[in-house]
């Protein structure tokens, strides 16, 4: 007999962050400091016992309203089939046709993929990675989150140290500071402490201006880079396109952008080497499948942003050497650790994404939903 979908529960968590966290747009005043994540979590149970989580999230505005589309879509979901996911991703786009297949819309849809994704690989009894066939099991991990704008130099430097001395692969620093000539003086430190061969990226998070973008992209070359991203607002393919041609550092984008069409023409300009999609802000793992799909026809690096509980499975099953983001900012939201080794994130053996929702997360959920037969 096929199974059913008969119980979708839906929370509302708000992460708040040990510091506010500032990067260029702070410093250029299109932005307030970071201080909190807002996550939308899908738990999907079935008639035969099968259970799925799933999320997504947003950062800064957004999160109530992934919510709320979120609980007016998921009544879709009650006495399906769970295992036709692409299906139901389609019922479920319909569903909230009236406001588009990108954004807050197609963010709410993710958690439920997931979700489904995770209940179909754990009733596998294979982890997620596993069920789409991975070609690795363990991915090269970088670290994000000790190199922010706010922070001084020294405890940037201070922190590369010690993301490397626990076995991360590489560190990303941000750029985009008001003065190109404190950028230049914060990479040259962070570049001499690692050493010219540990890997070194920078992200500008859109600030520059296209003059801008490439005369201080030509000056950071000289650090043996391995990207430089998001140099130019990321609705810009044609400057992208541009600056990608003019220098032999990567150029890396991606992760502002919420649909796979969005993507698309990234890679239809030749935009990018190295392309940044973000399962839940694409609205999915189908989604994401999609797009992989594209991204492999042109030889492009993949290197998911942020979330890497799930993108690591994402990344495994990628057929060209990917890069995921390591960030700890997750941490009190699951039970499980992903281990990392030797500059890798490893796979679990556990079925599906591998985690379990800790108490502190039930405790820091502000807004719930029941959606059952």
């Amino acid at each position: 007999m096929i199974d059913r979908i008969t119980h979708v529960t839906l929370s509302s968590v708000t992460l708040p962050l040990k510091t506010a966290i500032s990067d260029a747009k702070v410093l250029t005043g299109r932005q307030r400091p970071m201080t909190e994540v807002a996550f939308l979590f899908a738990e999907i149970r079935t008639a035969d016992g099968h259970e799925g989580v799933g999320f997504g999230y947003s950062k800064r505005a957004g999160g109530p309203a992934q919510f709320a589309h979120a609980r007016e879509i998921a009544p879709e979901l009650i006495g399906e089939d769970p295992n036709d996911i692409a299906r139901l991703w389609t019922k479920l786009a319909w569903a909230g046709a009236s406001v588009g297949r990108s954004g807050a819309a197609t963010q709410a849809i993710a958690a439920l993929d997931v979700a489904l994704w995770d209940l179909k690989a754990k009733r596998a009894g294979l982890p997620l990675a596993k069920l789409l066939g991975a070609h690795r099991d363990a991915v090269r991990c970088y670290d994000t989150s000790g190199g922010f704008l706010h922070e001084p130099v020294e405890q940037i430097v201070a922190n590369a140290g010690a993301s490397r001395a626990a076995g991360i692969g590489g560190i990303k620093i941000k750029v985009g500071h008001p003065s190109p000539a404190v950028d230049l003086a914060r990479v040259r430190t962070v570049r001499e402490h690692l050493g010219d061969d540990f890997p070194l990226m920078v992200d500008a998070n859109q600030q520059w201006d296209r003059p801008t973008a490439q005369r201080v992209c030509r000056a950071l070359e000289e650090f043996g880079l391995v990207w430089i991203e998001e140099p130019l607002d990321a609705y810009d393919a044609a400057g992208h396109a541009a600056l990608a041609r003019s220098l032999d550092t990567a150029i890396a984008s991606g992760e502002m952008l919420t649909s796979v069409a969005e993507h698309r023409e990234l890679i239809r300009q030749d935009a990018v080497d190295v392309l940044q999609p973000d399962a839940p802000r694409i609205g999915g793992i189908t989604q994401f499948l999609r797009l992989a799909a594209l991204a492999e026809q042109q030889h492009l690096t993949l290197a998911p942003h942020f979330a890497m509980e799930i993108h690591v499975h994402l990344a495994a099953a990628y057929p060209h050497e990917p890069w995921v983001e390591h960030f700890d900012w997750l941490h009190p939201l699951f039970n499980e650790r992903l281990e990392i080794r030797n500059g890798r994130l490893h796979l679990s053996t556990r079925p599906g994404l591998g985690i379990t929702l800790s108490e502190q997360a039930r405790r820091w959920t502000i807004n719930r939903a029941e959606i059952k037969e």
